[in-house]
């Protein structure tokens, strides 16, 4: 969550349910759109508590995108 957090916060696209929509969108799929499934099935697709999806829009400049990403990713511990 403190990733999506700082991603949007970085005006790099927003916390979203559905990955439906032309800017950048991410979400935890096991609190979000997996949360219904079972946690053991979960495992099993490998949904891990901590897994991102995200939905690259068109919304500004791909190499932007992916560097902003990067800084955020390292400054949360993530990479």
């Amino acid at each position: 969550n403190e990733l999506m957090e700082m991603m949007q916060h970085e005006n790099l696209g927003y916390l979203a349910v559905s990955l439906g929509f032309y800017k950048t969108l991410f979400s935890a799929s096991g609190t979000s759109t997996s949360s219904e499934i079972p946690e053991d099935e979960q495992k099993e697709m490998g949904l891990s508590p901590g897994l991102i999806r995200f939905s690259i829009g068109l919304d500004h400049d791909i190499e932007r995108t992916y560097h902003k990403m990067r800084e955020c990713m390292i400054k949360t511990g993530v990479l």
